[in-house]
């Protein structure tokens, strides 16, 4: 009586191995770049708030003569859309302000810091120890 070979299907257990390890390995490229990508738009949303912010009290100043006072600030200019940045006001004397976007939550180890915006639009950061200019943050 001859032997026959039974013919099987599925995977070896080196070829599933294989496809894990590769699996790894590109999420383990992927997922920094993704999460770089994300706090990327969360800054967006910082700089728009600081802008938003900004407006407003030009606004205010246009109608008033004096930029108002710290505690006139509106809360829905506080804080941007899902928390990641708080944003305060610093007005000195009616003549000045300084508008700072601090970063909360998940987004506090970005390479950015704070933002800042003063009523001269002069633009900053602090620098997080990544050596980034606030060219390259605000751009």
């Amino acid at each position: 009586m001859p032997l026959q070979r039974r013919q099987q299907s599925g995977f070896t257990l080196i070829e599933l191995m294989i496809v894990v390890a590769i699996v790894g390995i590109l999420s383990a490229v992927a997922y920094p770049s993704y999460t770089e990508y994300v706090r990327k738009g969360h800054r967006a949303e910082a700089r728009a708030g600081l802008l938003q912010a900004a407006q407003w009290l030009e606004r205010a100043a246009t109608a008033t003569g004096t930029y108002p006072a710290t505690t006139s600030f509106p809360d829905n200019l506080k804080s941007v859309p899902g928390g990641r940045y708080s944003i305060s006001v610093v007005v000195t004397d009616g003549a000045t302000f300084t508008l700072t976007a601090e970063p909360q939550g998940a987004q506090i180890g970005d390479k950015c810091g704070k933002y800042t915006l003063t009523h001269t639009g002069a633009r900053g950061n602090t620098d997080m120890g990544t050596g980034l200019t606030s060219a390259e943050c605000w751009r």
